[in-house]
């Protein structure tokens, strides 16, 4: 009996010292692990140096700007500060367009998936024209860049314009499943899509309030966002309110026409990129002040005074050829205001 009782309290003993053990691990190892995050929260490793593969950049392709003669800004942000930028952006390849012995048939099966006659005629040096059975409507491409217009003669049938034109929802539907079909919808897919309603007044489209005042309904479409993590960025054009793809619809749901279009859209290599180190919001700031700015729309600001409201980093979109696909800062103001910034850091830009 008594060799009994001691092997007992022999194992009470072990199971005590074991559970003890093993609770003194564990709290060891979570104090060990909480101790690691709060070092790694308050310091960091340092990012990676920007890899800069390319070298020195070429100057954005920025169109005539408006004057930004005697503008003087004012900073009323949310919380009236300069955002912070990442300290480094990517920049993508832009493969230049070439012409192969295929651009022609390449170019008639385009025409033949938006429902043109694929047997387009030249109109000067890679330039085709193609034109619409049953239809006042033609397609002008160019079968190098892949860049085309679609145009519609008004005149011929005003009573287009007598229906309420498709909801935002079904037109864009209907034009990226035009697309689609062209395998020409590409990173445009999962972009962001804005319309906008229009009336005819005194022959010409002005804005319309409602979807029920319009006769015709545009829809623009923008890439995705592009980069990594805290680098990822949407995509902004020349033209604040206009993407480089958009097409205008008449009509209703079950009938509507495309009457005008512009596709202008560059493939990006997502394989070849490279990081580059950006301003900071202060610098693009300083260059917004200093007149080193594009300014893209000066908006109803007659008096010079500008009240910047929002500041972001985007990727800019000129909707012609350029090698690379490269960050704006991008500032945006009361009425209507909005001006870019180049984000890259000035010794990394060539002429």
């Amino acid at each position: 009996m008594a060799s009994l009782t001691s092997a007992s309290v022999t194992a009470r003993k072990i199971v005590k010292y074991s559970l003890g053990i093993i609770t003194f691990i564990v709290l060891a190892r979570l104090t060990f692990l909480s101790g690691v995050n709060l070092y790694e929260k308050f310091f960091p490793d340092p990012p990676p140096k920007p890899t800069v593969k390319f070298g020195k950049l070429p100057s954005l392709l920025f169109e005539e700007d408006e004057s930004a003669d005697g503008l003087n800004y004012i900073l009323e942000t949310i919380d009236g500060t300069l955002p912070t930028f990442a300290e480094q952006a990517d920049v993508y390849l832009m493969p230049q367009p070439l012409s192969g012995i295929r651009a022609v048939d390449t170019a008639r099966e385009v025409a033949a998936s938006l429902g043109f006659d694929k047997d387009g005629r030249e109109l000067v040096e890679t330039v085709y024209l193609f034109s619409k059975n049953l239809s006042p409507s033609t397609l002008s491409m160019n079968i190098v860049t892949g860049v085309f217009s679609i145009s519609y003669d008004l005149n011929s049938t005003p009573q287009i314009f007598d229906q309420i034109p498709p909801t935002p929802e079904t037109a864009t539907s209907q034009v990226k499943g035009l697309l689609r079909g062209g395998n020409l919808l590409k990173d445009l897919d999962t972009g962001p899509v804005k319309h906008q309603f229009l009336r005819i007044e005194s022959g010409e489209l002005v804005k319309a309030i409602s979807l029920s005042e319009a006769n015709v309904i545009k829809i623009n479409l923008f890439r995705r966002e592009y980069g990594q993590g805290e680098r990822k960025l949407p995509s902004v054009t020349q033209d604040s309110e206009e993407s480089n793809v958009w097409f205008m619809l008449t009509g209703s749901n079950n009938s509507a026409q495309i009457i005008l279009g512009e596709y202008h859209l560059f493939p990006i290599d997502t394989e070849k990129t490279s990081t580059y180190p950006v301003k900071t919001s202060q610098q693009a700031w300083e260059d917004l002040k200093n007149g080193k700015a594009f300014i893209v729309n000066r908006g109803n600001n007659e008096d010079g005074k500008i009240t910047i409201r929002n500041i972001y980093l985007a990727y800019y979109d000129p909707g012609q050829y350029t090698p690379f696909y490269q960050p704006v800062a991008v500032f945006e103001g009361d009425n209507g205001f909005v001006a870019y910034v180049p984000a890259v850091t000035s010794e990394f830009y060539g002429e």
